[in-house]
């Protein structure tokens, strides 16, 4: 018999589907998909979204049918994370035009002790202003770095830049600014920015990640091994200001503090972010006196792509939820694993592996942040056991192939455009190894910390 619940299935298969075969037309799918599920929920009212006994205590057809829109745009999109998002990214760019990142790298390969340390330096500190810097512009204020360095010693910069893409992304979910599937999952598990170092008494996802980084330094240690004997010397940048390096602390401070305040209003944590982003660009603009074009470039720049696909998963996804489709699934994985907490742990890690080495891992880690944590009930386990290995396995997973990630993909076309064609074989002498090691590392200690 043909349900709703197979319905909206259908339509999130159908649309996953249409998003891995057309990345870039990833935004009309999604939001397709959700202006259909939404009007199919007004059509069949209480089909999709159950309605609320105040809107079926009303008479009329009306309020029934205009609910679920109501219901989609306030209740299922967070937008606290869209906030969160947006103002990061706004503060990330000055940061990056600010030439403070730059001057810091600068300052670590004239101090480094040879050219091996120098790399493997920048590739850490690559990390690090992944931390709290979107991937993609981590990489590009990186590269000109990258580029330099490999010119100097007459040195092929294909696996550097490479090694700058995996870095990024590795780090990208070890704070709740990090990256979306850090923030997708504050939202579900109810995170604060605090939560990410300690949680419940034990280290939380940022030294999970740490683990990993630490593993991903020692590969490239001995990956550029042969260059350990030479040291050079390179010109530093002249900062144009610190105030955008001061905006970055003010979030990072302002959402560890909000982490300690009771409040009612759900939306804090994103109205903190977005005004220190406005702030941002009312200095950019008047005491950096640029122009009204050149604001607008910079507005225009951001990363708007993700964040109306977000808003179309959010809503696809609260529509799997509402019909049940996640307990089942939950269920179904349950009984796959027989009730085994270690088989579980690995079937969640490999598949997000696999899955996020050739898609988007933003869609995947909205669906099943809610399976894990049905499974981890189940099983009577804490939660994060099953959470943390969807992330560690969903982020570090987009090293794994040149098309996981959009950094790599960035990298990529940088490498192109330097006469340096990265082909696929290339990618997985770098990615494959670099994925293994630094997913071991982080998957044990994982373990050993939340099993």
């Amino acid at each position: 018999m043909f349900t709703m619940k197979m319905l909206v299935a259908f339509i999130a298969f159908l649309m996953y589907a249409l998003v891995i075969m057309f990345q870039n037309r990833k935004v009309m799918f999604s939001s397709g998909a959700a202006v259909l599920i939404i009007i199919l929920a007004a059509i069949f009212p209480g089909m999709i979204f159950p309605l609320p006994q105040d809107i079926v205590a009303l008479e009329g057809w009306l309020p029934t049918r205009i609910y679920p829109f109501y219901h989609s745009a306030v209740e299922i999109i967070n937008w606290n994370v869209i906030m969160i998002y947006l103002g990061s990214m706004i503060i990330a760019s000055l940061f990056i035009y600010s030439k403070v990142p730059v001057k810091i790298a600068d300052s670590i390969v004239n101090k480094s002790r040879n050219t091996c340390f120098a790399m493997v330096a920048i590739l850490a500190m690559t990390g690090i202003i992944s931390i709290f810097v979107e991937n993609v512009a981590t990489v590009l204020v990186m590269a000109p770095i990258g580029l330099a360095l490999c010119s100097k010693l007459k040195m092929n910069p294909t696996f550097f830049m490479m090694g700058l893409a995996v870095m990024s992304n590795l780090e990208g979910t070890a704070t709740l600014v990090g990256d979306p599937p850090s923030m997708i999952f504050a939202s579900y598990a109810g995170y604060s920015f605090n939560d990410f170092f300690f949680y419940s008494g034990k280290p939380s996802i940022f030294f999970i990640i740490q683990i990993g980084m630490i593993a991903g330094c020692a590969f490239f240690y001995f990956f550029f091994a042969k260059n350990k004997n030479e040291k050079i010397l390179v010109e530093s940048e002249k900062i144009i200001s610190w105030f955008p390096f001061c905006c970055l602390l003010m979030m990072i401070l302002g959402l560890a503090a909000v982490s300690f305040i009771n409040s009612r209003f759900e939306y804090l944590s994103g109205t903190l972010v977005i005004s220190i982003g406005i702030i941002g660009l009312l200095w950019f603009k008047f005491s950096q006196k640029k122009s009204d074009a050149e604001i607008s470039k910079l507005i225009k720049e951001l990363d708007w792509e993700t964040i109306f696909f977000l808003i179309g998963i959010f809503i696809v996804i609260g529509a799997i939820k509402e019909t049940g489709l996640l307990k089942n699934l939950a269920a179904l994985l349950v009984s796959i694993t027989g009730g085994s907490k270690f088989a579980g742990f690995i079937i969640i890690l490999l598949v997000s592996i696999a899955i996020s080495g050739f898609v988007d891992n933003v869609p995947y880690i909205i669906a099943m942040l809610p399976v894990t944590g049905a499974m981890a009930e189940s099983m009577e386990t804490a939660p994060e056991l099953f959470m943390f290995a969807l992330l560690v396995g969903s982020c570090l997973g987009g090293n794994l192939t040149p098309f996981g990630a959009s950094a790599n993909i960035v990298a990529m076309g940088i490498l192109k455009k330097e006469n340096y064609p990265m082909k696929f074989s290339g990618w997985i002498k770098i990615g494959v190894p670099f994925t293994l090691i630094t997913t071991a590392a982080a998957s044990v200690f994982l373990w050993l910390v939340w099993a």
